[in-house]
């Protein structure tokens, strides 16, 4: 395609529909024998969308090939019977919810590498975080599979650098100096390898709380503090706008 911009200023390809040929990728991971893991929460209201991002999901993320997801709720009460793939795992995990919703999206990042110390490492090779409030309408496949990855944000894409939703304040620990930044990126789908993801989701949750400390409050919360993170550690694969498209636009 020559009407996007397919490779970032440090060679990390951009992936847009049309970049990648899906089968020959597949036939790739399927040899490495790999299981992709999916973290989502659905706290307080958030349960309403639990049965459409997961029906959905389920027959369009990585079709065809091992995905564990593993639904974060402080209502699995509410969860119906949920019909899934021969291939993919659903494992309900109860926690707490908070009072404010930006103190549940914030404890996200806190909860995501916990539980890779004490779980998923040691049941998924990859690992990406979704919103609930989403729906897939199209396949998601393994051209997103790589060491670190970042979604751009359809709402920012054309944006000029001044312009961009960036943290600004040099109090905060999630402030990107002026005249930096690259892309801005949504905190509402990222990930990587475990590893990686681990290190992301505790370095951006140790910025939120020396934040609070400091009796700051990031302007987008986590997707301030993922944006800094991922300016001074380069995603290795970048999903265009269409993988995160709102309806608004």
């Amino acid at each position: 395609r020559r009407d996007v911009l397919v490779l970032t200023p440090w060679l990390a390809p951009i992936v847009w529909e049309g970049t990648f040929n899906r089968d020959i990728l597949n036939a790739q991971y399927m040899q490495k024998n790999l299981v992709t893991g999916v973290v989502t929460f659905a706290v307080k209201k958030y349960w309403f969308f639990i049965e459409g991002f997961m029906s959905s999901a389920n027959k369009y993320f990585l079709a065809g090939h091992q995905v564990n997801f593993y639904l974060f709720t402080d209502n699995p009460e509410q969860i119906s019977h949920l019909q899934m793939a021969a291939e993919n795992h659903l494992f309900v995990i109860t926690v707490q919810n908070h009072s404010q919703w930006q103190d549940i999206s914030m404890s996200r990042m806190d909860i995501i590498s916990r539980y890779i110390l004490s779980q998923f490492q040691y049941e998924v090779d990859y690992l990406y975080s979704i919103d609930i409030d989403v729906q897939l309408f199209e396949h998601i496949g393994v051209e997103i599979i790589d060491t670190l990855v970042g979604t751009i944000s359809s709402w920012q894409y054309t944006a000029r650098r001044e312009s961009k939703s960036y943290e600004t304040r040099t109090e905060s620990q999630a402030a990107i100096p002026k005249g930096e930044g690259d892309f801005y990126y949504t905190a509402s789908f990222y990930g990587g390898s475990v590893a990686e993801v681990y290190k992301l989701t505790r370095a951006c949750f140790k910025g939120v709380m020396e934040d609070r400390k400091n009796d700051i409050e990031a302007r987008w919360h986590d997707e301030s503090h993922l944006n800094k993170y991922l300016l001074y550690h380069k995603p290795t694969r970048l999903l265009s706008p269409e993988y995160y498209w709102d309806e608004e636009l």
